[in-house]
């Protein structure tokens, strides 16, 4: 059976996805260990498994015995993938737990993974067939589990993500994160082109996400005078005013200063989704 999905350009680079790895390994930690040797699904790796391979080394750090597998629907970027595992172990580097399959929006592997994190994949898509995509993901995903999907700039200075619970034994609400590295931002609406997909049209007057970045500006631009201070505590006080008219997370592990200190935000995806698409 063909895998559902279509080829994407396969452009990476290393140390892209490391914000949203930072989310996956602190923020999902719940996800991770509620289970033995957790499979984690890196969906749409591209022409290089390098961003794979990163995904593998940050989740083992914190739980060791995690397996992860990188799924592509083109079978020369997997064929090339495992010749550079191969090549790994044979210098001596082990990797328990690495694989790479062909594979897509199904998920093909042999049982059903706690998260799956999908980057990059579906901003070629039609709007609706992300909506699609998502629904056929979260029913993928082992009861518990969660869906990290979103959206960043090349060398992954500022991202966009959701996390979505599986549509089984669900036990956290849906969440929508910004992530920026804050040297390299001049306003919070600059994240609005790394929106994910069922989003990025979504930002015009009239929608809750067009507002809410509008109110990120606004706090950004009242929080000015402490710019002398650096660009992180005008960050710190900009999500602090922004918190007064949104629901800003402000507790561990997705909320609270210490993510807001690392460039993010972070709210539930209902304050933010389309009209009909809580």
């Amino acid at each position: 059976m063909r895998p559902d999905g279509e080829i994407t350009r396969g452009t990476t680079n290393p140390s892209r996805l490391r914000r949203v790895d930072r989310w996956i390994t602190q923020a999902q930690q719940g996800a991770l260990r509620a289970r033995e040797r957790p499979l984690i699904v890196d969906l749409g790796f591209g022409a290089s498994p390098v961003t794979t391979l990163e995904l593998y080394r940050r989740v083992r750090a914190v739980v060791p015995d995690a397996e992860v597998t990188g799924l592509e629907i083109d079978p020369e970027r997997v064929a090339a993938a495992g010749r550079q595992l191969a090549a790994l172990r044979a210098v001596g580097d082990a990797l328990p737990g690495l694989s790479f399959a062909v594979g897509g929006f199904e998920l093909p592997t042999t049982r059903r993974p706690v998260l799956v994190r999908a980057f990059n994949v579906l901003r070629q898509y039609p709007e609706e067939r992300a909506w699609t995509a998502w629904s056929r993901l979260r029913a993928g995903l082992a009861p518990g589990g969660a869906l990290v999907e979103g959206t960043c700039d090349e060398i992954g200075r500022r991202a966009v993500w959701v996390t979505l619970p599986a549509l089984s034994g669900a036990r956290d609400a849906a969440l929508i994160t910004f992530s920026a590295r804050l040297a390299a931002l001049e306003r919070p609406s600059d994240l609005a082109e790394r929106l994910p997909k069922t989003l990025i049209h979504r930002n015009v007057p009239g929608e809750p996400v067009h507002r809410f970045l509008r109110d990120f500006d606004r706090a950004w631009d009242r929080a000015a005078p402490l710019a002398a201070f650096g660009p992180r505590q005008r960050w710190l006080a900009a999500v602090e005013w922004l918190s007064g008219g949104w629901p800003v997370l402000r507790r561990p592990p997705a909320g609270g200063r210490r993510r807001w200190r690392l460039g993010e935000v972070t709210l539930p995806w209902a304050a933010l989704a389309p009209p009909g698409r809580k």
